[in-house]
């Protein structure tokens, strides 16, 4: 088992980011490595976390996103596939986020996933915890993949930590995991809720704990995100803020629960900061970015509210 404090992100298919901004006369042009789990390894760096990033790259975009990896805060890990990495461009110049172009990636073949898994593996096992994110299209990484990693960490007692929808959840259900993030949206759109309010939500949350998620948490956008932590179940009141750009909360705030498990903090502490950092994600323009000091004032301002026990 490794120190507290040591991450495994693995995020297979990280996307190459172009953004066009206009904040005042000049335009901009923003170009970043990004995707779920690339935003979630840098809000776990910032909170403090030493962090493994584990990725695949392939293609022209792979070359540019590997050297664009090289500057962020963490350790990587990367991969060279066979098939081509994902992108997108958007237009923010009006201030709404407009997609112009974006690809998922290729699909991985067998090859890249054996070396990929093997990286994963070995990166996970000198690991705390496990961060299991997902790729930007459905058929780019088989949901197998998440069953097997899930399985062979919990077995060598690293706990996992899931973000992920559709087959991909249902698959990592089936390997185990000590905390789950899941949207509201995730939950209606896979029938695994019947609608948003908190009766049908918190049943959902009971169901994915008996699928195999220890600790569940269903953001909600705006609204009180619903948290099952063992058999106490919470209304979780984020602290109110302007919002700038509403992408990348979700992924801040399992990166921010992700980070006290792995430093030894306890469930509701995990919570708090997680909720904190992705209230204040809402108001960057960065995805899963935000200052360390700001979200552990922001957690002093994170509300719980009991409900009916289990």
């Amino acid at each position: 088992m490794a120190d507290d404090g040591t991450i495994l992100v693995f995020a297979p298919v990280p996307q190459l980011t172009v953004t066009v901004e206009e904040p005042g006369e000049v335009t901009e042009l923003h170009v970043h490595p990004g995707g779920q789990g690339i935003w979630q390894a840098r809000m776990c760096a910032a909170l403090g976390a030493s962090v493994t990033l584990c990725v695949a790259v392939g293609g022209e975009i792979g070359r540019i996103l590997a050297c664009l990896l090289e500057q962020e805060n963490l350790r990587v890990r990367a991969v060279t596939r066979d098939t081509g990495s994902g992108w997108y461009l958007h237009d923010r110049r009006d201030g709404a986020r407009d997609e112009i172009a974006s690809h998922p990636g290729f699909p991985m073949g067998r090859h890249d996933l054996d070396e990929l898994y093997t990286t994963a593996l070995a990166e996970g096992l000198r690991s705390r915890l496990a961060v299991l994110s997902g790729a930007a299209g459905p058929k780019v990484v088989r949901p197998e993949v998440y069953r097997r990693l899930a399985t062979d960490l919990n077995t060598h007692d690293v706990r996992v930590v899931a973000d992920l929808s559709g087959e991909h959840l249902t698959a990592v259900l089936q390997g185990g995991v000590a905390f789950l993030k899941v949207s509201h949206e995730e939950l209606i759109d896979s029938g695994r809720a019947e609608s948003d309010d908190e009766d049908a939500l918190l049943g959902a949350a009971r169901q994915l704990r008996a699928d195999g998620a220890e600790n569940v948490m269903i953001s909600r956008a705006e609204r009180p995100s619903i948290a099952l932590l063992g058999d106490e179940a919470f209304t979780v009141q984020l602290p109110q803020l302007q919002t700038v750009d509403h992408r990348g909360a979700g992924d801040s705030m399992t990166a921010g629960v992700a980070t006290v498990l792995a430093l030894g903090g306890d469930l509701h502490e995990a919570v708090r900061i997680g909720a904190a950092a992705g209230a204040l994600n809402v108001t960057r323009h960065g995805l899963g970015t935000g200052h360390r000091d700001a979200i552990e004032e922001l957690a002093t301002r994170v509300e719980f509210t009991q409900l009916a026990a289990c």
